[in-house]
């Protein structure tokens, strides 16, 4: 009588090795029928077959999972991190190349700008004055003068007539076009230098003197006793009188703060000021213009 077949259920623990034995078992042999079969394996001797798995199952043990990996050299990791620092250093040394290349650049390219510039007409600065404005001789029964060049000193003259023919700056409507002194009843016009030919149309300014109203000395110049005589009573001004000064766009007021009687050669009575000033000058005393007048003006807030 056929024994009836257990289920897995009623199977012992051994019989249920035994069993999965017997499966791995069966199925192994039937893998090497497999490779014999289609030349994968090779006879060595009887019952010796060996395997050529083409590919193999390394099996590892639980020892060989868990061991450790190898740590890297600190000998190398030392290296990588030199060089690693060569290549920052490197890089850092460019960028200040490249960086110092624009710096010279630029100042290459200031320094041509600078050489393309030409210089710009400026009147001649008032220490080029060897004398003060205004001086002639005086006129004789005819009423006939001439510039006072006895007043030039010797050594100075090569320099009067370098600076004699100052080229005239363009009108603007800032320049001064007109000058009043109320208590002279004083009312002539401004004109640009104070050379011979230009103190024959009125009262000159000195070239390279402020602007009415600007800071600096407005030097303004006129004769006493030739061409309109228009200074002839300058020494009548006392401290607090008025005197207008008109450009194009408005009037300015300065104020007389003192008189002062210099020789010719006084050129530092029109010097810069600090703030914004006139000086009225001309010759003196009347018909002899041996000295000079020199009148000080502050401008009226």
């Amino acid at each position: 009588m056929k024994r009836k077949a257990k289920s897995p259920e009623d199977l012992s623990i051994s019989e249920l090795r035994r069993l999965l034995m017997d499966k791995r078992r069966n199925v192994r042999q039937e893998r090497l029928e497999s490779y014999r079969r289609t030349g994968r394996v090779i006879q060595l001797a009887e019952n010796q077959p060996v395997e050529l798995d083409i590919n193999p199952v390394i099996e590892t043990s639980a020892d060989e999972e868990l061991a450790p990996v190898k740590k890297e050299s600190p000998r190398k990791s030392w290296g990588d991190r030199l060089l690693l620092a060569v290549e920052v250093i490197a890089v850092l040394g460019l960028i200040g190349i490249v960086l110092s290349g624009f710096g010279i650049l630029r100042n290459l390219n200031a320094e041509f700008a600078e050489a393309l510039e030409q210089p710009t007409m400026a009147p001649t600065p008032l220490v080029m004055a060897v004398v003060l404005p205004s001086g002639h001789t005086p006129p004789d029964t005819a009423g006939n003068t001439r510039p006072n060049e006895a007043e030039i000193p010797d050594h100075l003259r090569p320099m009067v007539q370098s600076i004699k023919d100052l080229p005239i700056p363009p009108s603007s409507p800032e320049q001064a076009i007109r000058i009043q002194i109320p208590s002279l009843n004083v009312d002539a016009p401004i004109v640009q230098g104070d050379g011979w030919e230009q103190l024959k149309k009125g009262v000159g300014q000195h070239l390279g003197s402020p602007n009415p109203g600007a800071t600096g000395n407005l030097v303004l110049s006129a004769h006493n006793d030739v061409y309109g005589e228009i200074f002839r009573y300058l020494d009548q001004l006392k401290p607090g009188d008025e005197i207008l000064v008109f450009t194009q766009q408005r009037q300015y007021t300065y104020v007389v703060s003192g008189t002062q009687i210099v020789e010719p050669t006084q050129v530092e009575v029109m010097a810069a000021t600090s703030s914004p000033t006139a000086t009225l000058i001309s010759c003196y005393p009347y018909l002899k213009d041996t000295q000079r007048i020199v009148v000080f003006t502050d401008l009226k807030n």
